[in-house]
């Protein structure tokens, strides 16, 4: 606690190894707050350098901490392919207005092996003509994989983007069983 009773803020930061890389799973007292793709070297370090900016202080490399066991837990058990959803506590505080409701409404509505067009993910939320609003949206989702975004398509079938990379996308779908295991 500071001076006045308060509970500083604290940011706790881990690597976890996947199939699509390594990721950085960072949480605070409140829950998982950021998931990072490609979290490496300068990646790594400019994701840790906006979390500290965003949330007002460092975040610390903590893997053991308890507030992300259940995270890591949770993450390798999706990909060793026997977890479907997450039951996390998520801090949502990287994100508000529309596009925290889009997310959230993803998070909660579109499971597993399914996938949802950006229109009709737009008109869940009562504005049917955002699409290219929950477009970007998806692009800001500061916990991919966990709020599911890479199950975001366009609405002819086409992938659409992915800020994991499209190749990142296509292997969380195929984990979903949505699209084949890629040949190579």
């Amino acid at each position: 606690m500071d001076s006045d009773g308060q509970y500083e803020q604290q940011v706790v930061w881990a690597v976890v190894g996947t199939g699509i890389g390594p990721l950085l799973l960072a949480a605070t007292r409140e829950g998982l707050v950021n998931v990072v793709f490609h979290a490496t070297g300068a990646a790594r370090d400019k994701a840790l350098d906006r979390l500290a900016s965003r949330l007002g202080c460092q975040p610390v490399e903590a893997p053991g901490s308890p507030l992300l066991t259940e995270a890591i837990r949770q993450v390798e058990a999706y990909f060793a392919g026997d977890r479907r959803d997450f039951k996390l506590a998520l801090d949502w505080s990287l994100i508000s207005g529309f596009n925290r409701q889009v997310l959230r409404e993803l998070a909660s509505g579109v499971p597993y092996g399914a996938v949802v067009g950006y229109g009709d993910l737009a008109g869940r939320v009562g504005q049917p003509g955002a699409a290219q609003a929950v477009g970007v949206a998806m692009g800001s989702n500061p916990l991919p994989v966990v709020v599911p975004c890479h199950r975001v398509v366009e609405s002819d079938g086409g992938i659409g983007g992915f800020g994991g990379g499209l190749e990142t996308k296509r292997k969380l779908l195929a984990l979903e069983g949505v699209l084949p295991e890629p040949l190579f």
